[in-house]
């Protein structure tokens, strides 16, 4: 592989809950078999419902005191909706950084109110982000008789890195890592360490064409070499084997 082609796919319209998003897809651009499709976790997560109005959250007495914690002045609602999609809050100054349900360590468990219509509206992750990369790439090929790769996407920041830039949440048919440990490097030295993230690679490619205000919430990557089908699970490290934590 010495070549990819990112095609961003604009256009689509407001995503509403039970909107066929494949289907949404598909008349936009032909794919091609081999073809890897990240599409933004926002656009998922409206498909399938997955928002909450703050007007309808009561926030709790923890999410008041964190809320006036925050370097951002935040509603305490909105701290709540995170506390909720949270099982553990990791810190708590300035920022707030969480463990989701979905095992994801990152700022305010995903919770997000850009991009979507209504001034007391949040967008939460999906639940099983892997299911719906699932779910996407099987509807894909029912309507179109391609066979694809699927990542779920979503910006997060990096904790020794400035600015944010795209991972992937959720995959489905191609890999999420690419371990190389036991090959010989150049010199023939046996690697020990490496293993690639190549989903979160494709997915941070993507998001130079999605921006954040293009409204191109799905690019499709072309020229990708195949390999075993991965999980955006398999790129969370575990709680035992993280140094941080």
């Amino acid at each position: 592989m010495n070549r990819l082609e990112l095609i961003g796919v604009g256009g689509l319209p407001e995503v509403s809950p039970g909107d066929d998003l494949a289907a949404l897809i598909l008349a936009k651009i032909t794919l091609q078999a081999g073809d890897a499709v990240v599409v933004a976790q926002k656009v998922v997560s409206k498909a399938e419902g997955r928002t909450r109005n703050l007007a309808d959250v009561t926030a709790s007495d923890e999410a008041v005191r964190l809320a006036a914690r925050l370097i951002a002045a935040h509603d305490p609602r909105f701290v709540q909706v995170v506390l909720d999609e949270s099982v553990r809050v990791l810190r708590s100054d300035r920022v707030l950084i969480t463990e989701t349900h979905q095992g994801f360590v990152c700022a305010n468990s995903g919770v997000d109110q850009s991009n979507i219509p209504g001034s007391e509206v949040v967008t939460l992750l999906p639940i099983d982000p892997d299911a719906s990369a699932s779910s996407l790439r099987s509807r894909l090929r029912e309507i179109s008789g391609i066979a694809v790769g699927v990542i779920v996407s979503d910006t997060f920041g990096r904790p020794w890195r400035l600015g944010i830039m795209n991972v992937a949440l959720g995959v489905a048919g191609l890999p999420a890592l690419v371990d190389l440990r036991g090959r010989p490097d150049d010199a023939g030295r046996e690697l020990h360490a490496t293993v690639l993230a190549v989903a979160d690679e494709v997915a941070a490619a993507a998001g130079l064409v999605m921006g954040k205000t293009r409204r191109t919430p799905v690019v499709v990557v072309r020229g990708l070499e195949a390999g075993k089908s991965g999980r955006g699970r398999d790129l969370i490290r575990q709680a035992s084997e993280d140094l941080f934590r």
